[in-house]
């Protein structure tokens, strides 16, 4: 681990270029929010190893409130107006880490147990539209879900334990705070996931699921045990009960979905597992 003196005595963990997995690929219906898995390219930047402290956050911004507690009570536009104060001493863009950016960075950061921290993602229902090259996903979202954002919550007892929420960054809430990146600014069209699933595809092979978990079974059960004419006379129930059947399958198993990445030339590709 490599560590970085910055302005005002901040103390940036440098990350060297990395790819970092995000998402889910299995196919059940659970997981259908945690959906594309994907992976982002990263280069190289700069992350704060703890939130920003009230003294840090006062002295930027020229304001005379002491103290070594973390910066709480903070907006989405609060930090954006702290971070383009401070982008002055970089020549890189400067702002909160991207979930990816924190995943990669994960296990050299700190953050005390109980608090939360606001990272620069928009919250959405899934990981379509994911940015593959570490970029914010800003702007997909509108109305009253467009100021959450993606965070980190760490256990409230147990050290390095952290769950990714969501939180909301445009009203100021207790022990919810943020730290910043030093990243190279991107120019350009923006790398993502596609916005949609092949809806013929998974039409297909949902009714190839059910028919194989559910529909066949559901027949085939009562005439192996000699109920051959209930098959007959009675398939309406055994045809819902069948669709029954898949139906609660899916939400436990489906085949795995594709992973999405970019190639060496920087083309949006389906990756092998």
């Amino acid at each position: 681990m490599e560590y970085v003196e910055g302005p005002f005595g901040l103390k940036f963990v440098k990350v060297d270029s990395c790819e970092v997995y995000l998402g889910e690929n299995r196919g059940a219906w659970v997981y259908a929010s945690e959906r594309p898995r994907h992976r982002v390219m990263l280069p190289s930047f700069l992350i704060l190893e703890s939130p920003i402290t009230v003294s840090q956050y006062s002295e930027i911004l020229g304001l005379k409130i002491k103290g070594d507690d973390l910066k709480d009570m903070i907006t989405n536009e609060e930090i954006d107006h702290f971070c383009s104060a401070l982008e002055s001493h970089f020549e890189e863009e400067v702002r909160r880490p991207t979930q990816s950016e924190w995943e990669a960075a994960k296990g050299d950061l700190k953050l005390p147990c109980g608090w939360t921290e606001l990272l620069a993602d928009e919250a959405t229902g899934n990981h379509r539209g994911a940015r593959l090259d570490g970029r914010p996903r800003i702007g997909d979202m509108i109305g009253p879900l467009s100021g959450h954002r993606v965070s980190q919550s760490a256990h409230p007892t147990r050290e390095g334990v952290f769950a990714c929420v969501t939180t909301p960054g445009d009203r100021p809430l207790p022990k919810v705070g943020f730290r910043i990146v030093v990243s190279p600014k991107r120019e350009g069209p923006v790398p993502k996931v596609p916005d949609n699933a092949n809806l013929v595809s998974n039409i297909k092979s949902e009714i190839f699921w059910t028919s194989i978990l559910g529909i066949i079974p559901s027949f085939t059960i009562p005439i192996l045990r000699g109920f051959s004419s209930y098959a007959l006379d009675g398939w309406a129930n055994l045809l819902f009960g069948g669709l029954c059947a898949g139906f609660v399958t899916g939400a436990f198993w489906r085949p795995k979905r594709p992973t999405w990445g970019l190639d060496p030339e920087g083309n949006i590709i389906q990756l092998k597992d």
